[in-house]
């Protein structure tokens, strides 16, 4: 299927709360990577990937042998899983698998746009390749785009509205050369989005630069729930507040107002090799009559995870530890890429 513009065509990138066929992930491989956190990191993926595979499919990438070995020893109790080899960097499949999209035809495309190792922070020579090696795993069309993105920096709801941060968005070290409009023009033509809702900044110690997805997030078309820092005295404290004053002056395109919902952030600041730690709930992942949500053993992990039930109440809610994982950067919404159902 020759594709140009997917818009054009009828494609667009779906909600992730409407139904999934499978889960993307890959499973972590680099000890030198994960500075010693490799085997922590790996119990809390065992327990992720256990979860999510009560719901949906999950199609696990594993880098090597070593690798897949591991992978299935730990998960030899599980059914719903499918492990296939594939070189990788990393195994952040939010910004590393394709994004997903679909038509009211019914037919499925992935979406293949550059990434550079969040600016050239990391490795990304072998994980660039991946929307490459799914598409053709899974016998469908790839649409390149010729700009830099990922996954993570953007929430879309089921009317086509994304969430992002000019943080990320409009780095310098992503692409220097386009303005906030022609940034805007890209997500309409390759993704379907009709309007963008610039939000200024992420999370202090986020490597990616302000990925949405660590701060504010679609609860459905006509919900946003978004993090708040309650310490004054915390670096996070001035760009959230910010952040929500701009999104209550948000209005939906009826007109009518977006519910606001507010998430705290952990109470605890965690530090690995001197850099703070994104520790955050918003990095929750939406599945097929779940949710996923991470814990760090904190004060405010209850507390978050009531507000999230209160969010989705059609949903298990379910709360999982992820110090291991939080201490490569990232967390639960980060490490999975969903497939839309057709």
């Amino acid at each position: 299927m020759n594709i140009t513009l997917p818009r054009e065509q009828g494609f667009y990138f779906p909600a992730e709360y409407a139904p999934h066929s499978a889960t993307w992930m890959g499973w972590p491989f680099d000890d030198d990577y994960w500075e010693g956190y490799l085997a922590k990191a790996r119990a809390d993926f065992t327990r992720l990937i256990e979860a999510i595979a009560r719901f949906e499919p999950v199609y696990l990438a594993c880098a090597h042998e070593e690798a897949e070995n591991s992978a299935r020893e730990a998960l030899q109790g599980s059914a719903n899983i499918k492990f296939w080899r594939a070189p990788l960097d990393d195994i952040w499949f939010r910004d590393i698998a394709p994004l997903f999209l679909t038509n009211n035809e019914g037919k499925l495309v992935a979406s293949d746009w550059q990434f550079n190792g969040w600016g050239k922070k990391f490795r990304w020579e072998k994980d660039t390749h991946i929307p490459e090696l799914i598409a053709d795993k899974l016998g469908i069309s790839r649409v390149e785009v010729p700009i830099v993105m990922e996954g993570g920096s953007l929430d879309i709801n089921g009317e086509g509205i994304c969430l992002t941060t000019r943080q990320c968005l409009l780095n310098q070290n992503r692409n220097p050369n386009l303005s906030e409009n022609e940034v805007e023009t890209y997500l309409k033509d390759y993704l379907g989005v009709k309007h963008v809702i610039w939000l200024h900044r992420g999370l202090e110690g986020d490597k990616t630069d302000g990925h949405i997805d660590t701060i504010t997030r679609w609860v459905n078309d006509d919900t946003i729930i978004t993090s708040i820092c309650e310490d004054s005295s915390d670096p996070n404290y001035e760009s959230l507040q910010e952040n929500l004053t701009l999104l209550e002056t948000m209005r939906h395109p009826d007109g009518g107002d977006y519910k606001i919902i507010e998430l705290p952030l952990p109470q605890k600041r965690l530090e690995l090799e001197g850099e703070r730690l994104p520790l955050t709930y918003a990095n929750f992942y939406i599945g097929n009559g779940f949710v996923v949500m991470p814990t760090y053993e904190d004060e405010n992990d209850s507390r978050a995870l009531g507000i999230l039930q209160m969010a989705f109440p059609g949903r298990k809610l379910i709360g999982l530890p992820s110090l291991g994982i939080i201490s490569g950067g990232g967390s639960f919404h980060c490490v999975t890429q969903q497939q839309p159902k057709l």
